[in-house]
């Protein structure tokens, strides 16, 4: 590695810097975590430049459900659209880069989106923000940039998994040609998947450091193969209408049953932005309280229950969700919820499994519940206040 690019310094010389081999492989490790840009967000997708997300270095993967750790990912990232992204470190001096690590990488790929939860990813995410001494919340909010909410952006990060919609990212100082072929050919290949390849040129100077990353692995075939497509606002009209061609119009009415009660409940409906996958979620504004409730998704033809996003009165308190919780279990088609879920989670709901026996009717009289408790609670505040 004898490369070199030069420094025009404000005395008009040129000072060379000369392409170095980076000392172990942790250096470049923790310079990626560290500064999450040398991803090269902007080469990865130049019409909508991903932003990056670090969830956690050292990742574990398990190799069966329930299992403990039996590989450890070096970072997982995640973008603003919510795809996992996982990346492995090799310097072009480890033997591994050739072929090992293209069978280490799609080992945690597949285990990854097989047996990592929403619920994991969120709580290795806050362990790494607790070790930094930041705020997770403050963290996630800076890094959407007005670009949705929390519980939406981790229901995306839920859908990817499930769906395989992941990011397989090798990075090393030189990309072998030979590890280039593989990464060219997974990446035309696999699909919803991505495969990429990043190298980071470490140039050294007098006191200087320069950084450059370079993502290889792109080909016009892999980019028609894709057809990567640019985020959109979805409406009532285009929801209703993905929903039913792709899980019929028995679906269709019940989730506009459910549009129409928002509605008549002066609810905030939001709605996503995402590519192929729309969503709305309710809201309920209240003294200048805003209280989630769920979202419905017109993929999976689910509903999210927000649970993890139930922090102020009176649904606060464990009991309480626990007695709403109840009531859900009860409506025809549902399920009981454990209590991790109860405490910090996102379970789903079946929109198909709702269709029988008064079952969307059921699950909104238990929402009136729910809603008609928080008038109480906030009477009960001002009270003490």
């Amino acid at each position: 590695m004898d490369g070199r690019i030069y420094r025009l310094t404000e005395g008009e010389t040129l000072e060379p810097l000369v392409e170095t081999r980076y000392e172990a492989e942790t250096v470049l490790q923790k310079l990626l975590a560290k500064y999450p840009d040398l991803l090269a967000g902007e080469q990865v997708r130049p019409t909508d430049p991903r932003r990056w997300l670090l969830i956690s270095r050292e990742h574990a993967v398990a190799a069966d459900e329930g299992g403990g750790a039996r590989w450890a990912l070096d970072h997982l990232f995640v973008d603003q659209e919510g795809i996992p992204t996982l990346v492995e470190v090799k310097r072009s001096t480890n033997s591994q880069i050739r072929r090992e690590v293209v069978g280490q990488m799609l080992d945690y790929a597949a285990n990854g989106s097989a047996y990592w939860s929403v619920e994991a990813v969120i709580a290795a995410f806050e362990r790494r923000c607790e070790r930094e001494g930041i705020a997770s919340e403050s963290t996630l909010t800076e890094f959407l940039e007005g670009e949705g909410e929390g519980e939406e952006f981790w229901q995306r990060v839920k859908t990817n998994l499930q769906a395989g919609r992941v990011r397989l990212v090798f990075v090393a100082d030189k990309i072998p040609p030979e590890l280039r072929r593989i990464i060219e050919f997974l990446n035309q290949q696999m699909d919803p998947a991505e495969v990429l390849g990043l190298e980071v040129h470490q140039y050294l100077g007098e006191g200087d450091t320069v950084l450059v990353p370079r993502v290889v692995g792109f080909t016009a075939d892999a980019e028609r193969a894709k057809s990567i497509r640019e985020r959109k606002p979805w409406d009532r009209s285009s929801f209703l209408e993905a929903l039913g061609e792709r899980r019929g119009q028995s679906e269709a009415e019940a989730a506009a049953h459910i549009l129409d009660w928002c509605q008549t409940h002066g609810l905030d409906v939001r709605w996503g932005t995402g590519a192929e996958r729309g969503s709305f979620s309710p809201k309920l504004h209240r003294d200048g309280v805003t209280y989630n409730l769920f979202t419905v998704w017109n993929w999976e033809g689910e509903i999210a229950i927000q649970f993890e996003s139930m922090r102020q009165p009176p649904f606060n308190n464990l009991d309480r969700r626990r007695e709403f919780a109840d009531l859900l279990a009860a409506v025809p088609g549902s399920r009981s919820f454990s209590e991790e879920q109860l405490v910090g989670g996102w379970p789903s709901m079946r929109l198909a499994r709702l269709l029988d026996a008064g079952g969307v009717d059921q699950f909104l009289e238990a929402w009136e519940w729910h809603i008609s408790q928080i008038p109480e609670a906030t009477d009960e505040r001002d009270r003490r206040s």
